[in-house]
């Protein structure tokens, strides 16, 4: 360990923690004594097509793709819920049409929607202006309030839940719910049809157990 302290100190830095964890981030930790872990699988939509929002054949067998990857991890899946945008609809379509019937497909949710969350650092100049951060910003934090938070009290198994969706708010998600700067968002890429996952313990503890995972797309699927 010594070198170890010889080497922070060479360098500036400290094994101090730089932030602290807020353990009641979902304002749940008082009502909730349930010993179950919520299990979120957020997928990124297919590639599509920039004229009508919809999927290419490509973005299709992406779709597919995913939707056979989510079938062989045999996940206890409780449900499929997506963004209202149309290639956000045709991916959640896809994979529920490949997932076994008790996994219910609910309706879409407006919250969903691609946006712009948060004003990114470093800055892009051809970014959006500050009012679409104002409106998108606050819709997409309401979706993730709405969706991240401990389990209930009268949840007794853990849960694995699919939500379908874009990459800026994926991304925002993850940054939230690692409570990590909102900002960062836009220095994380996730390629068409990824996967990720985000466990949320009972105590209000989270862990990130992948992050685009595209690894069940062959070379020939890989876009961004």
């Amino acid at each position: 360990m010594r070198w170890v302290r010889c080497l922070l100190s060479a360098t500036g830095l400290s094994l101090s923690p730089s932030t602290s964890w807020d353990w009641d981030w979902d304002a749940r930790q008082k009502n909730s004594p349930s010993k179950a872990t919520r299990y979120l699988l957020l997928v990124r939509h297919g590639q599509y097509d920039f004229s009508n929002g919809k999927l290419t054949p490509k973005g299709w067998e992406q779709a597919f793709a995913t939707a056979r990857r989510l079938k062989e991890l045999n996940l206890p899946l409780q449900y499929i819920v997506g963004s209202s945008m149309p290639r956000a609809m045709e991916t959640a379509s896809a994979i529920s049409s490949i997932l076994e019937s008790g996994v219910a497909l609910l309706p879409t949710n407006e919250l969903l929607r691609e946006g712009a969350p948060y004003p990114d650092i470093p800055k892009r100049s051809s970014w959006k202006p500050p009012l679409s951060y104002h409106v998108d910003g606050a819709r997409i934090e309401a979706a993730f309030r709405n969706y991240f938070h401990r389990a209930p009290p009268e949840q007794k198994k853990d849960s694995y839940e699919i939500i379908v969706c874009h990459a800026n708010v994926i991304r925002y998600f993850v940054c939230r719910a690692l409570q990590l700067p909102p900002e960062a968002w836009l220095r994380l890429s996730l390629k068409h049809a990824s996967l990720s996952i985000i466990c949320i313990r009972p105590d209000g503890r989270i862990s990130l157990r992948a992050l685009g995972d595209s690894g069940h797309l062959p070379p020939n699927l890989l876009t961004v």
